[in-house]
């Protein structure tokens, strides 16, 4: 396994076909998928299909989202990364741990040093985050990271609102 970011206690790599039954356990589960907008995983099938286009990101835009794994004993807690969304043609900083992970710090963690990443090794201008409003602890990780508050819009067109931040480098430094 190759890693890209190593922090404190995570290492964080690139999601491959290898990580289906992890990934499939984290998007089948209604607790963890509650705040994401997205529907349950059904099949190992559908998963695999995620991930190809996972590897796919990492080859045309140079990062992705990434496993996430404990350092002291390489457990699989979920994933976090960037994503490029052509629909905005902004990069997004996401995050998804299994729900035995939430409330340690993970995905604080993983942002700061995602954050430092994109905007060190990367050169990324500037980086998004997006969250439903009632998803409180991902607003706050935003927060603890030296994210600011940029609006209430629609992630879709017709949809409800959701909670968009953004930074720069010069405004992450800041923290």
């Amino acid at each position: 396994m190759k890693t890209l970011i190593e922090t404190e206690r995570l290492l964080l790599k690139e999601i491959t076909l290898d990580d289906k039954e992890e990934m499939f356990q984290l998007h089948s589960n209604s607790d963890v998928q509650k705040y994401t907008g997205e529907p349950l995983v059904e099949s190992i099938e559908e998963m695999e299909q995620a991930i190809q286009t996972r590897i796919y990101d990492y080859k045309k835009y140079g990062y992705g989202r990434w496993a996430t794994f404990l350092k002291n004993g390489m457990q699989f807690v979920g994933w976090a990364g960037l994503a490029y969304l052509p629909e905005f043609d902004e990069i997004d900083l996401g995050y998804r741990f299994s729900s035995k992970y939430w409330g340690m710090g993970f995905a604080t963690e993983a942002s700061h040093a995602i954050l430092t990443y994109g905007f060190d090794k990367l050169e990324l201008g500037r980086i998004i985050a997006i969250a439903m409003k009632e998803n409180k602890a991902s607003i706050r990780v935003m927060e603890k990271v030296g994210m600011e508050f940029d609006k209430f819009a629609p992630y879709e067109p017709g949809s409800e609102d959701v909670a968009w931040y953004w930074c720069d480098k010069k405004l992450i430094t800041k923290k």
